[in-house]
């Protein structure tokens, strides 16, 4: 069959490439790009999934590795997920060939299944240490990663349980956080599962493809999996620190591996709080008899995983946790192979015991710790500038009034004066319409006023109806009745439009309903903190300290102190630096109930630390370096405009709990030092992911852990729950662009979006 299509204009592959995302092209599709050598257009999250669901049969997906991943479109969507950070130059098929690989050669590659997984990995050993070898996937078994991953994804994301969190699209560390703020009632008490530090054997992987056959019928896919567990390119370590941190030793698709591990036990688990849904049903307040009285608290059972940490919280009895518990442990360990450490998986008290969970504290407290009533003092501040607000608008309207009363005096002398002039002759306009409009705007704006002031109206009906002499009936009878009854009439008129009676009711009762209001929510706050509680989310402060203490930022003493690593960085460098440091912080810990003490850290500690690094660098006193940089640490760049990198303190008061997605950790930056070479070395092409410049310079990365000589295992000396990157790139080289370096340096880039393998040794 031969297909023809005709363009009244001349086409171009990308009209092409259009038209041929519809239904009925799709049979010469791929045989028509092989043809013509056009570039597959990058999917969109429909056509990725009708690309995958096309392939669903018999409750099953079939030949994915052959028909789905090695489509060249969607290795195509993989390289474009892969550089996300870098230019925004077009990402072609001849692009490709020229600088990196082929995309055909690659697609054929994984249609045959004889991908050389082994050649496309990278052994990396340290240099000053004696440890295991990293090994690290080039760029192009890392698009092959990429695409299996958006795969599973497609196919396994609407298949797991409501809270599975992490590596998930829109499902990080502050979704779940807003879940355990916002949904969790009344916990009393929980436990988190922790895992022996056990790496995936081989067991474990065949359990994995047992997992993933039971959706996915493709053999060679599971062939492919097994291949990259087998090189070592892909691992799962469970109990360790390095999942979802952007460290280069974890691979992007070990989270979503890791979720469909651990799908029958979220499976579980669900069917666990389903049950004790139905054994504990929620009743209405008409159906409880005295309902005012009654406190009903169903049993419920709450669960959160973060990728491999599991928490668990009930509101029940700690006989009930504890039979829980062993529940849970005993599926893990006959069903999944899983040990868990059982010396740290303990129960804790909701209410008097802090867990930590994903890096952060958790407790159990009154709404009323959470969401703090107005201190006296508070109050007392209000009600003073409500105070100092009506003298400030009385002000405004004496003034207002001086200022028309001047002007209409201007406006009358000005009118007499010209009428005096005129002699009784007409001018061809009539001044005197105008003055009359103004003043009955005015006086219609006096009025309205009036009116609605009720001490105004009080006033006015006080001299208006004093002195009522005509109510005496002697004096009545002498008058004419038509007098009278003028006069009864503009008394009613007085009374219906000036007495202030129906307007005091009001006020009183509006008076009355606030307070009855007041009443009614404090006793509402009171019942709420003797019945209810509420998770409170706090950043490990502590923690924060002695990382910050550890790095250098400060001192023994906890003041600022100069971070001499990086005194040989120009000057931007340095302050992107800490401005790295600082925004991943801000943004990690926005949803905690202590943000103020981390804004306090940010604010204070690295701000000064990074002033006192450049007066150390400049050899110039702290003064001279903030006259020179200011506090907000501007800094010019290569056209001369001042930038501000690093959150100016007006910014970091203004920040709160904003968007919440899934952060950046900071541990990678925060561990990491990037100094440029001083030497000429010839150009390398930059290892960000697809990208062209050759424009770059070497940077060598310096790991604090051994800047300090340290082990980051031992807990003794490493802060606890900090991630560290691998000693293996301890002194290798990478060439950057002047873009990357500055996005690495902000903290927008993390060392897994580069190409590791491109590091180079340079003496």
């Amino acid at each position: 069959m031969v297909y023809c299509i005709y363009f009244e204009s001349p086409s171009t592959p990308q009209m092409l490439a259009k038209l041929l995302r519809q239904p009925r092209f799709a049979a010469v599709k791929r045989s028509l790009f092989s043809t013509l050598q056009l570039p597959p257009p990058p999917l969109q999250n429909s056509a990725l999934q009708s690309l995958v669901l096309s392939h669903y049969r018999h409750g099953k997906f079939h030949s994915i590795l052959q028909n789905v991943v090695a489509s060249p479109s969607l290795l195509l969507t993989a390289c474009h997920n892969l550089r996300n950070h870098a230019s925004h130059s077009p990402l072609t098929l001849d692009s490709l060939s020229t600088h990196y690989f082929s995309l055909q050669d690659l697609s054929s590659q994984l249609s045959n299944n004889s991908l050389d997984v082994q050649s496309c990995c990278v052994s990396v050993s340290q240099q000053s240490r004696k440890g295991e070898a990293l090994i690290l996937p080039n760029l192009k078994l890392k698009v092959v990663l990429e695409a299996i991953r958006i795969v599973l994804e497609v196919i396994y994301d609407d298949r797991f349980v409501t809270f599975c969190y992490g590596g998930r699209a829109n499902m990080g560390r502050h979704t779940a956080i807003r879940y355990l703020k916002s949904s969790v009632e009344n916990p009393s008490w929980w436990f988190t599962v922790k895992f022996d530090d056990q790496l995936f054997q081989s067991r474990h992987v065949d359990n994995l493809c047992l997992i993933l056959g039971q959706k996915i019928d493709d053999c060679d896919l599971l062939d492919l999996i097994r291949r990259l567990f087998d090189c070592r390119v892909v691992s799962v370590n469970l109990g360790r620190i390095c999942s979802g941190r952007g460290l280069p030793q974890e691979c992007a698709l070990s989270s979503i591996l890791i979720n469909v591990y651990l799908n029958e036990f979220d499976k579980e688990i669900q069917e666990i709080r389903l049950k004790t849904n139905e054994e504990n049903p929620r009743f209405r307040e008409n159906e409880l008899a005295g309902s005012y009285s009654i406190f009903h608290k169903p049993l419920k059972v709450f669960a959160v995983r973060y990728l491999d940490e599991i928490l668990i919280i009930t509101n029940g009895t700690k006989m009930m946790t504890m039979d829980l518990k062993k529940r849970v442990v005993r599926f893990l360990d006959e069903e999944l192979d899983l040990k868990v450490d059982r010396q740290v998986t303990v129960i804790h008290s909701a209410v008097s015991e802090k867990i930590e969970f994903m890096g952060m504290e958790l407790q159990a407290v009154a709404p009323s710790v959470i969401r703090p009533r107005k201190s006296q003092k508070a109050i007392r501040a209000h009600k003073k500038h409500l105070r100092q607000k009506q003298v400030r608008l009385m002000e405004l309207k004496n003034a207002r009034e001086r200022t028309r009363k001047k002007l209409g005096m201007k406006l009358l002398s000005h009118v007499y004066k010209k009428l005096k002039q005129s002699n009784g002759f007409k001018f061809d306009f009539q001044i005197e319409d105008e003055v009359r409009q103004i003043f009955s705007t005015w006086a219609d704006e006096v009025v309205q006023e009036y009116s609605t002031s009720v001490d105004e109206r009080w006033e006015w009906h006080r001299m208006l109806s004093a002195g009522d002499f005509l109510s005496l009936r002697r004096i009545r009878d002498q008058l004419p009745h038509e007098l009278v009854d003028a006069y009864d009439n503009f008394q009613l008129q007085v009374d219906k439009h000036l007495k202030p009676v129906k307007a005091k009711r009001e006020l009183e009762e509006e008076m009355r309903r606030r307070e009855e209001e007041e009443e009614e929510s404090y006793a509402r706050r009171t019942v709420e903190d003797l019945t209810r509680r509420c998770i409170k989310v706090e950043a490990p402060i502590e923690l924060l300290k002695e990382a910050v203490k550890m790095v250098g930022f400060t001192n023994r003493m906890g003041r600022p102190w100069p971070l001499s690593l990086l005194t040989v960085l120009e000057d931007i460098d340095i302050i992107k630096w800490y401005a790295g440091v600082g925004r991943r912080w801000l943004d990690f810990y926005c949803c905690c109930h202590n943000f103020k003490k981390v804004k306090i850290i940010i604010s204070y500690h690295l701000r000064f630390s990074c002033i006192l690094t450049l007066a150390e660098k400049h050899e110039a006193t702290k003064r001279a370096a903030i006259g020179h940089f200011s506090k907000d640490l501007k800094v010019s760049d290569a056209d001369g405009t001042e930038q501000v990198y690093f959150p100016s303190e007006r910014e970091i008061i203004m920040m709160g709990d904003r968007n919440l997605s899934d952060p950046k950790p900071v541990d990678g930056a925060l561990t990491m030092a990037l100094i440029r070479l001083a030497s000429f070395e010839p150009h390398h092409r930059c290892t960000a992911h697809f990208c062209s410049r050759s424009d770059t310079a070497f940077y060598r990365i310096h790991l604090l852990q051994n800047h300090l000589d340290v082990d980051p295992l031992d807990e003794k000396s490493w802060v606890r729950g900090m991630g560290a990157i691998h000693d293996c790139l301890e002194r290798k080289c990478a060439p950057l662009c002047d873009h990357h370096i500055s996005e690495l340096y902000m903290g927008r880039l993390t060392l897994q979006d580069l190409d590791c393998t491109a590091f180079v040794d340079v003496d």
